[in-house]
């Protein structure tokens, strides 16, 4: 039970005197009086309806311009206007005694310029006249129940507004005369509340035999009833004069001690409006007349019952009816006066609870009114800050909390910032996170608050929630944490949330646990643990290098993550480039060789950076090593790993390595690779290898004659006595012909310890051969003049002399000769067709003309080779810039180096000879053209 007397009361309603409208020259108007003897009011469908003592039945519409008809002979006693249709169902009487009439009008239609009555009949129960004491009727036209002093109800089913299709019927009967009937429509369940002065009852009127139940055991008056709208689920309204009380059709609800004699009860868009007076009259006495409270003051209240509030509480003299029509409350008194009470807008009604800091009302006010989101938000802003002001700290966060997603978190976060106040900014920020409405700032300032709170358990709360409900941002949050030394709190949500870099920051630079974060690398995925291992290797190398190497291993080679189940569906293992990593290995040159061994074992197709390093790094071994055994172990590495054929695209690199640590037999063997003779036998010559330098000579002198001229005259520069290696040299030299004997004196004569007995055999040699040839030339000029006076005389002969051709054979089938056939001076005689099928030209003979040919382009190459030498002299000397000259005809390979033949090597013939004068001189020929 609610006691009203602890409400507040509130004027939410602007009372006004109903005026009529002014006249036309603006003229002030006067009150609107309604017409005399009013006895019933009603309203709905637009218009206030009376019905007054004199039969007639009044309409006032909104623009108050009062029209009536006459309904009755006698009086109108009830009226009830549906609200949905425009159907007036009114009872009167026509003649004197108990003879009630019920008649149906159709407002819509006219008859004679009155309202269509489109049914009448009788209310009576039986055939025992009655006074009628209430009426209702149902929205749907299909139940209308009438109420009888004599306890009597008769429910009238099916439509109301014809006699031919409805059909009446005692519904309730009892000793106790009826106060109030009401429907209620729930879905297709429709139940009539029927109250007497003594008890309560609800029928079920959607079941046959219409089964009913007693829900009290104490009525009310007259007009003390009502049903509620939807908002208080349709409850029925009793109200007695000690409490109100509310009823389901099953069962008794909530009642309210409203005190006081009631006299009018309705409901109004969630209003409960009760009319009452001071003085206190049974029930009884209130029914059977009304003159005692002609006189008395009434007081008319406007009760918010889900609110708990009076909305409106006002003296009125002697009220008629209340009636609600055009948004607004209409107060008729017995004066004739109509009192308008309109209801302040929810803006108007929330100012004035604010006023007063009536926050909490407020905000029940604003969602019983529906009010949106903004607007609520705003109220708790308000209420938020009233609590603040007032120290209510814990109070004030409650209301902010209220405003997520609609305030602006900084505004409630600055008020929060006192260090004695941080538990109020920590739940707000703990809401703010739930909602996912927070920001990386709101997450730092969140775990800051845990922090200097100290407060582990909320903080393991806030990190440790699943996956799906993670309301912060996860990288601010382990950047806090990490701040704030809260490092297993970090590396925890780093690892859920795979912030793989954060994670290995923590646990190298401040956790300083190396063995723990290069297991989870080896966890990675390969792109991953690839650019991890980069990145932080050399650390991991430095304090853990062993387990830092073999995952390094297995990165270059085969990886895959560790934990990941073997089977069909295992992804393909993936490889780094081990040349990549090979600065991770800085200051650890064991491990280093270790994995380039390991990497040149398992990966014969390893980058060239890994045999170079690895190449690098067993010279400097080899170079620093002390101990005579192991030097020579690592000299056979170094070697065997130049010799793999890795470095022949990187040649000159592995060569400086060679050179920088003085690996001579690594040298020697890349000078030998990339046949670099000249610098193998420089390197002996430094050295003073003589024998080495012999050695060279004899080995490479066939693919670069030069050796054996350099040689010779690096022994000729030698002080020392040489004799030896000289002789040595000399006879390779006369042997392969390879310098004119006037080069080897001139070069042997810089040497004192070098005397002619040195060069004796070898100018003896080399002028007996000399003495052969002048014999030989001799020889062959003198051929040559006989062969020329020879063919001088043939020529002659052939110029003066006929010829006789003899042959009988034909020079190129050997056949027999026939007619026809052909001859040529030369004695050579062809038949017919095999000259014509083997020769290319008329007027020479097939078997002469190769060597014709010879000749005649020798000749001919002569001939240009003077005409060319006359040319360039007489270009050179007309020109006025002879270095032009001399470049162009560089550039047409005119000045191209001639090998000098001095001595006719051994096994070569004077005509091989000749045939090379023969091919140079045509070479230089076409250069020249």
């Amino acid at each position: 039970m609610a006691a009203y007397l602890q409400w507040r009361r509130f004027v939410f309603f602007d009372r006004e005197t109903v005026r009529e409208p002014a006249g036309p020259d603006g003229t002030g108007s006067k009150p609107f009086a309604l017409p005399p003897g009013i006895a019933v009011c009603d309203s709905g469908r637009g218009s206030l309806v009376f019905g007054d003592i004199l039969c007639q039945i009044w309409f006032l519409p909104r623009s108050l311009q009062l029209s009536s008809f006459q309904a009755y002979k006698l009086r109108v006693t009830h009226l009830y206007q549906l609200k949905q249709h425009s159907i007036l169902v009114s009872i009167g009487e026509d003649e004197e005694g108990i003879n009630p009439l019920v008649k149906v009008w159709n407002l819509e239609k006219r008859d004679g310029g009155n309202p269509l009555c489109t049914r009448i009949f009788p209310a009576i129960p039986g055939n025992k006249p009655t006074v009628v004491s209430c009426l209702t009727v149902h929205e749907n036209l299909n139940f209308m129940a009438i109420g009888f002093a004599d306890g009597s109800v008769v429910l009238t089913k099916g439509d109301i507004t014809r006699d031919r299709h409805s059909k009446s019927q005692i519904l309730h009967e009892g000793s106790y005369p009826v106060t109030g009937l009401a429907f209620r429509q729930s879905g297709k369940t429709t139940h009539l509340f029927v109250v007497t002065t003594e008890n309560i009852q609800s029928y079920m009127l959607s079941v046959k035999d219409y089964p009913h139940l007693e829900l009290d055991t104490h009525g009310c008056g007259l007009r003390c009833s009502s049903i509620s709208d939807p908002s208080q689920d349709l409850q029925f309204i009793v109200a007695g004069n000690e409490c109100v009380y509310l009823y389901q059709p099953d069962e008794r609800g909530p009642c309210f001690a409203f005190e006081g004699q009631k006299l009018i009860v309705h409901w109004y868009r969630g209003y409960l409006i009760i009319v009452s007076k001071e003085r206190k009259t049974s029930p009884k006495s209130e029914f059977a007349g009304n003159e005692a409270q002609n006189s008395d003051k009434q007081v008319l209240n406007i009760y918010d019952l889900c609110n708990k509030f009076i909305a409106y509480s006002s003296i009125f003299d002697d009220i008629v009816d209340v009636l609600a029509e055009w948004g607004s409350l209409y107060v008729l008194t017995r004066d004739g006066k109509i009192h308008v009470l309109q209801e302040k807008d929810t803006q108007t009604k929330l100012e004035m609870l604010f006023r007063k800091n009536l926050f909490e009302m407020a905000i029940n006010l604003a969602k019983s009114h529906h009010l949106d989101s903004d607007g609520l938000s705003e109220i708790f802003r308000q209420y938020g800050d009233h609590l603040y002001n007032k120290g209510n700290h814990d109070g004030a966060i409650q209301q902010y909390i209220r405003t997520i997603g609609k305030l602006e978190p900084s505004y409630v976060i600055r008020k929060f910032l006192d260090a004695q106040r941080i538990h109020n900014l920590t739940a707000y920020l703990q809401m703010l996170h739930l909602q996912s409405l927070a920001n990386a700032d709101h997450t730092t300032l969140l775990l800051n608050c845990y922090t200097k709170l100290k407060d582990s358990s909320k903080l393991e709360e806030f990190i440790k929630t699943s996956e799906s409900e993670v309301h912060f941002d996860v990288e601010t949050a382990i950047k806090v944490l990490r701040q704030a030394g809260y490092y297993s709190h970090a590396v925890y949500l780093a690892e859920k949330h795979e912030h793989h870099e954060w994670y290995l920051k923590i646990q190298l630079e401040d956790i300083k646990n190396y063995q723990e974060a290069l297991h989870y690398i080896g966890k990675l995925p390969f792109e991953q643990a690839e650019s991890n291992m980069k990145r932080y290797g050399k650390i991991l190398m430095h304090h853990v290098p062993n387990e830092t190497t073999e995952l390094l291993k297995i990165l270059c080679t085969d990886y895959r993550p560790s934990g990941v189940n073997e089977g069909p569906g295992m992804l393909e293992g993936k490889k780094a480039n081990s040349e990549e990593f090979i600065p991770v290995f800085a200051n650890n040159s064991r491990e280093l060789k270790a994995f380039l061994e390991h990497m040149t074992e398992v990966q014969a197709d390893s980058p060239q950076g890994v045999y170079d390093t690895l190449l690098e790094l067993r010279l400097q071994n080899w170079a620093h090593e002390k101990d005579d055994q192991i030097k020579e172990k690592l000299h056979n590495e170094a070697l065997t790993l130049l010799k793999s054929g890795r470095f022949k695209t990187v040649f000159d690199k592995a060569l400086v390595l060679c050179q920088m640590h003085n690996f001579k037999d690594g040298v020697l063997y890349l000078y030998e690779q990339g046949k670099l003779f000249q610098q193998i036998m420089h390197y002996h010559m430094q050295n003073e290898q003589y024998k080495k330098v012999i050695e060279v000579c004899e080995l490479y002198g066939d693919q670069e004659a030069c050796l054996w001229e350099q040689a010779l005259g690096y022994f000729a520069r030698k002080e020392e006595n040489c004799k030896e290696y000289i002789a040595a040299v000399l006879k390779h030299i006369e042997n392969k012909n390879l310098m004119p004997p006037l080069l080897v004196v001139q070069t042997l004569a810089h040497n004192s310890t070098a005397t002619l007995s040195v060069i004796k055999d070898y100018l003896v040699n080399k002028l007996q051969k000399q003495s052969r040839q002048i014999e030989q030339d001799e020889q062959r000029i003198q051929k040559y003049r006989e062969e020329t006076t020879r063919i001088r005389l043939e020529i002659e002969e052939l110029k003066a002399s006929p010829k006789i051709f003899q042959k009988t054979k034909c020079s190129i089938c050997t056949s027999a000769l026939e007619l026809p056939s052909v001859h040529f001076l030369c004695g050579h005689s062809f038949h017919q067709h095999c000259f014509e099928s083997y020769s290319e030209s008329d007027s020479e003979c097939p078997t002469c003309m190769p060597e014709n040919r010879k000749v005649m382009d020798m000749i001919r190459a002569q001939e240009q080779k003077r005409d060319l030498h006359d040319q360039f002299q007489h270009q050179l000397k007309c020109s006025n810039d002879g270095f032009s000259v001399v470049a162009d005809y560089f550039g047409r390979g005119v000045f191209n180096k001639l090998t000098l033949i001095t001595d006719l090597p051994s096994g070569k013939t004077a005509t091989t000879i000749e045939a090379g004068l023969q091919r140079e001189l045509l070479i230089h020929t076409k250069r020249s053209t």
